[in-house]
């Protein structure tokens, strides 16, 4: 018969886990801390170990690390109430069989300690490695839950991932706190966004060019796979790749290797590839818009991101903490969210998910009166970014503004018109900073912070922008 032993500092978690074992035919016998159990190691060990995390004198954690040191092939199933990236990629990475968030449905824990206790060929615990700084994923829903857990255990798997879900919800937070709890973590961590790169440069950010390669390369370029090496290359809307990129990307992701553009040296990394998507992938093989091939490679595991309105209870979590940030960074009053508010916050569909609410949390630290939100505050913003979001998503407001540029472009052009990258140049700068202080009432600091400028480069390009139009 196999024993099984429940080590909780919880009385009621530990009497009732322990029952539903022994009900299965299993001998179980339970301990209240971690220092009672490693003592009763003297007289024999465990089939199986449960063990909670945060208990007095010893962790749960630093009882794993002890159980396999002694012996390596023990079965150790971790138990939490904090269902958190740290905690299950530190449970993984210490080599536990498995992650049991509390509340657990006690026949899954019967399920998972029948599973657990199944003749199997056991691993080496992965060596211990720097995590890296803490993702900045928060979440308590189930959805997220489940998240945490497929990333605290695929943190410590070289498998390529592909993560799926709506614009907005975070999906380079979970290519970048995969790579923080992984053995590459103290290598690099490089993102790119195909969608957002022109189709005739992507080549050359992907895999770098020599100098002469094409006109304007007037020196060697290393491209991000090769700044990549060793660590983690996350590729965000992959679906929008052209296609005879995606067949130079399935070589290398084969192979390992490739040429710069224009090179003739042979280029060898070793770099994990994440790559996301907000697109039907599917659909777009049988459009014949992506390969096959390419989306079996990438797609080794898939993790879908869940959007906001399916996460609603992690809305005033998220809520606090966007707002707390962006008043520390604007150095305004503190603010907080009457009860209200919050519930009003709960009640939006976020058709922009976690940024249309990290976005709405910045303007209200900006222009909201007095120190308490109330839901008065949020109509006139909430109604704003909803209409934001849901043009942009009906309509291509991305591919429209390209394709009127190109339009004028062309027409300038034909018309004989000369120095149209200045004029471009200038009226795009105009444009973008005029929009952001729009949306932001003015705020110089907020609106700088958004364009991704510091504010003294805003003043200036703003003064310059004013002289040339003679004011």
């Amino acid at each position: 018969m196999a024993d099984i032993w429940v080590i909780d500092d919880d009385r009621s978690v530990r009497f009732v886990l322990a029952e539903g074992l022994r009900e299965a035919g299993y001998s179980v016998r339970e301990f209240e801390g971690a220092r009672s159990a490693l003592a009763a190691l003297a007289s024999g060990t465990p089939s199986l170990v449960f063990t909670d995390v945060r208990m007095p004198e010893m962790d749960g954690l630093q009882l794993l690390d002890t159980l396999k040191s002694r012996r390596a092939d023990l079965p150790v199933v971790v138990m939490s109430a904090y269902t958190d990236i740290a905690s299950t990629a530190g449970a993984f990475k210490g080599g536990a069989h498995d992650f049991l968030s509390k509340p657990f449905d006690l026949d899954k824990a019967v399920e998972l300690a029948t599973r657990a206790l199944e003749p199997r060929r056991r691993e080496a615990p992965p060596a211990e490695t720097a995590t890296g700084s803490e993702p900045e994923l928060l979440g308590e829903a189930p959805a997220m839950r489940e998240l945490f857990r497929a990333i605290g255990r695929l943190s410590q798997a070289p498998l390529a991932v592909l993560i799926t879900g709506e614009t907005g919800t975070g999906k380079e937070l979970v290519a970048r706190a995969l790579h923080a709890h992984s053995p590459r973590a103290s290598q690099p961590f490089v993102a790119l966004n195909t969608a957002a790169i022109p189709s005739e440069l992507l080549e050359s950010e992907l895999f770098g060019h020599e100098a002469g390669a094409f006109t304007g390369a007037q020196r060697r370029h290393t491209g991000r796979f090769e700044q990549a090496d060793g660590g983690t290359l996350f590729l965000d809307e992959i679906g929008d790749m052209p296609l005879p990129l995606q067949t130079r990307l399935l070589r290398v992701l084969a192979e390992g290797e490739f040429f710069r553009v224009g090179g003739r040296e042979l280029i060898r990394v070793d770099v994990r590839v994440i790559a996301a998507t907000h697109q039907d992938l599917e659909s777009l093989v049988a459009q014949g818009r992506f390969r096959a091939d390419l989306l079996h490679r990438l797609d080794v595991v898939r993790l879908r991101m869940p959007p906001l309105r399916e996460r609603r209870e992690d809305i005033p979590a998220l809520a606090v903490r966007f707002l707390g940030q962006a008043t520390a960074q604007l150095a305004s009053s503190v603010k907080r969210f009457e009860k209200s508010a919050i519930a009003r916050l709960q009640a939006h569909d976020w058709p922009g998910n976690v940024r249309e609410l990290e976005n709405l949390c910045w303007r209200l630290a900006a222009l909201a009166p007095g120190e308490t939100i109330q839901a008065g505050d949020l109509q006139q913003a909430l109604g704003q970014t909803s209409a934001s979001y849901a043009a942009s998503s009906a309509q291509g407001e991305v591919d429209d503004w390209e394709s009127s540029l190109r339009r004028w472009a062309a027409r300038e052009l034909a018309s004989g018109a000369n120095g149209l990258y200045e004029t471009a140049h200038q009226r795009f700068e105009q444009i973008l900073m005029q929009t952001a202080l729009d949306a932001t009432g003015g705020h110089r600091q907020l609106a700088a912070k958004r364009l991704g400028l510091g504010r003294n480069t805003l003043t200036r390009k703003l003064g310059s922008s004013r002289q040339r139009r003679g004011g």
